[in-house]
């Protein structure tokens, strides 16, 4: 039974076969996948997915926020209505968190002062209503680390974590796991892969980050974006790489999701095809 903690369902490279995605993700026996919206405009329409699809993927949930990436299209008001959005969504058992949010150093063209403006607004939004949050990194961990040590957020995931160990250290120490998912598998990333052996087990989350960062092996194949059906593959690798047994790295990265995010914890204990996860 695997885990996505990361699953942009909603992309347009899903529109014409989103169906069958799906299925094909249940068939791999992919019980569990989050949806994190990334701008105010989607978010009604991952709560409606997480809804309309939970009858093939029994654990599938959402958080809502605005992406680092989509912060220079975003108006202020938009936090407003995110607000608004979030406390009716608070007696959704499918509702998970707060994300995907964050900042993004790596992109050029994003103002960073729209993005410090958004981020910080969200993470006050967090705190407000006692949410973990999931957390795009990219290149930007330091500044991420520093505006949480001024709240007291109630952890979450730093998603498709590439930062160094130190690093790792302080988001776990504050209360979040780490996402890892198809960068790990190639033999060029060293230090995601020393990352993924080095740090506690329990700080570990896997994901897809669909339908971005494919595997390795789809190069050869020719298939040109990831989809969460590849997530049992992707983390049977991850397990090679950290030299324990898929049933052992199975069971680990599902507790450590379920504890990162309480909300979807207790989904999933009132579903009984999910108890035997735990």
């Amino acid at each position: 039974m695997w885990i996505d903690t990361h699953c942009h369902l909603d992309a347009p490279e899903f529109a014409s076969s989103l169906d069958s995605v799906i299925h094909a993700a249940a068939d791999k026996n992919v019980k569990a996948v989050l949806l994190p919206a990334v701008k105010v405009a989607d978010c009604t329409h991952v709560k409606e997915m997480a809804h309309q699809y939970c009858q093939d993927i029994p654990g599938l949930v959402y958080t809502l926020g605005i992406h680092p990436l989509f912060t220079n299209q975003a108006q202020e008001g938009d936090i407003e209505t995110l607000e608004k959005i979030i406390v009716e969504s608070l007696s959704d058992p499918r509702f998970v968190g707060v994300g995907e949010i964050g900042l993004d150093y790596f992109v050029e063209g994003l103002d960073p002062h729209r993005q410090d403006f958004f981020f910080n607004a969200q993470l006050d939004l967090a705190q407000k209503f006692q949410l973990p949050v999931i957390l795009h990194v990219r290149r930007s961990q330091d500044a991420i680390l520093k505006a949480l040590r001024r709240r007291n957020i109630s952890g979450g995931i730093a998603h498709a974590f590439n930062g160094s160990f130190q690093q790792a250290e302080q988001f776990i120490e504050l209360g979040f796991k780490l996402g890892f998912g198809g960068a790990a598998t190639y033999d060029r990333a060293l230090q995601i892969r020393r990352l993924l052996i080095e740090l506690p087990l329990d700080s570990i989350v896997t994901e897809t980050d669909a339908p971005d960062i494919p595997p390795a092996w789809l190069r050869d194949e020719g298939v040109t974006f990831n989809e969460p059906a590849f997530l049992p593959r992707i983390a049977k690798e991850l397990a090679l790489v950290r030299g324990i047994s898929e049933t052992e790295f199975a069971s680990a990265v599902w507790n450590n999701a379920m504890q990162a995010l309480p909300r979807w914890s207790a989904l999933c204990e009132n579903i009984p095809s999910l108890k035997v996860a735990s």
